[in-house]
């Protein structure tokens, strides 16, 4: 499935704002998103100086995501991503797509790249895939990574030391000064949830991609670069990642809504380009939703699955909006023993390393809803007893409070009530009879 059939399909149940008034691709277009935030996706029909269409909030809800992976809540998303992970399906490479319907000169400044926040340095692309392959063609990667608009042809890439680091490394060793990379723009959501999930080096997200898609996720080899993209992808750039050459990239925006530091990082070589005849450029605002969401969702698998190796029951995870969607957990378990609730929370720590501050709940706490975590916090948690303190942890670069050797201090709340008494701890309830039931329903009906 392509991003134009999910937003076709989001249209139908109303999920899809049109915008046609003029707006500008620098501030403007980004305050929109902004302000629309977790809402409908938003279309903005009439760009300003550009015959290209913007979209921007496609992975913006949870239901959202929900509905492109067909799965009915967190529990069921988590498992599909675990699922695809473990048992990626291997997707079929085309020799022909949408995509390739325009093959055109390098010009990067007729692209609608969005400028976002005062500070920015340049405009930057933020919803693309990055695919490269190893030298020898037996690994591929998969990942999202910021761009910075230089030039007509060149790009800087925020690269972490992950697995396209390591695939640099690897094409260094072999004597190589470039790497070869495809640069999707206009993606269904799986593929970019795909991309955010964590998967061992070696395994493609791609086929994660196929595996959630159902087998429907077709590659098109790029004609300048020896890298893959997806077939019904809207926009493709083709470049090369220079090894030998640096630049300063930022200050960017990142999760937090502060501006991550200047870095030196590397360039991109732009060689190719490709799109559909009437491409739609897909936009991702910084330290949104669906930015949060984007990161948060796959790392919430990870920490449910540990959890769940500890005690029998994970009701939901939340990679809290006020946290980030990356340095707050909230954690729903139903509790066996005394002593759960905080071999729990090191479980969160150690599935992800970025948390610095976790709470645990009973399974009758909804760990989306801030009011009833407080509640818990206020009636089930002492603070000599249930808090777990770890000083000069290694916590996310992302966290502004960390120290320059990337130390903090990490905390854990143990939110769950006690064993023993444990009806003193449950929240009061009033016995609901058949005629108040039908009562309440039609007043809530004529309300």
């Amino acid at each position: 499935m392509s991003l134009r059939e999910f937003v076709e399909e989001s249209q139908s149940f109303g999920d899809v704002l049109k915008i046609e008034t003029p707006l500008s691709p620098k501030f403007e277009i980004p305050l929109v998103l902004k302000e629309l935030d977790g809402g409908p996706i938003v279309l903005f029909e009439n760009v300003e100086g550009y015959k290209v269409k913007v979209i921007g909030g496609v992975c913006g809800k949870r239901s959202r995501i929900y509905k492109a992976l067909r799965v009915r809540g967190a529990i069921e998303l988590y498992q599909a991503l675990l699922e695809a992970v473990k048992n990626p399906l291997k997707a079929e490479r085309v020799d022909d797509g949408p995509v390739a319907e325009v093959i055109e000169k390098v010009k990067l400044d007729r692209i609608p790249v969005l400028t976002h926040y005062s500070r920015d340095p340049a405009p930057y692309i933020t919803a693309s895939v990055v695919s490269a392959l190893s030298p020898d063609g037996e690994i591929e990667n998969v990942s999202i990574h910021r761009l910075e608009v230089l030039d007509e042809k060149h790009l800087a890439i925020r690269i972490v030391p992950r697995h396209l680091y390591r695939l640099c490394q690897i094409a260094k060793e072999s004597g190589k000064n470039t790497l070869d990379v495809a640069i999707s723009i206009g993606l269904h959501p799986a593929v970019l949830l795909a991309a955010s999930t964590p998967a061992p080096f070696g395994v493609s997200e791609y086929d994660v991609a196929n595996r959630l898609l159902g087998g429907r996720l077709k590659l098109l080899r790029c004609r300048y670069v020896n890298a893959y993209a997806p077939s019904e992808a809207e926009l493709v750039l083709e470049g090369k990642i220079m090894l030998d050459k640096l630049v300063d990239e930022g200050p960017f925006v990142d999760l937090t809504g502060t501006y991550d530091r200047v870095r030196r990082q590397h360039v991109v070589k732009v060689v190719g380009v490709m799109h559909r005849e009437d491409y739609i450029y897909q936009a991702l605002l910084p330290a949104s939703s669906e930015h949060r969401l984007l990161m948060g969702v796959p790392r919430e698998a990870l920490i449910w699955n540990l959890a769940r190796k500890i005690v029998p029951e994970v009701k939901g995870v939340n990679l809290t909006a006020g946290g980030c969607g990356w340095l707050h957990c909230v954690i729903s378990i139903r509790k066996v023993r005394e002593g759960d609730g905080k071999n729990v929370l090191m479980a969160v720590f150690s599935a992800h390393p970025s948390v610095k501050h976790a709470v645990v709940v009973d399974e009758d706490i909804d760990p989306f809803n801030p009011r009833e975590v407080e509640w818990a916090i206020a009636t089930r948690f002492r603070g000599d007893r249930d808090l777990i303190v770890v000083p000069n942890a290694a916590v996310s670069t992302l966290d502004p409070m960390a120290d320059e050797e990337g130390l903090g201090c990490k905390v854990g709340v143990d939110a769950t009530k006690p064993l023993k008494e444990g009806w003193m701890f449950e929240k009061a309830s009033i016995p609901l009879s058949g005629r108040v039931k039908r009562l309440l329903e039609g007043l809530r009906r004529a309300c």
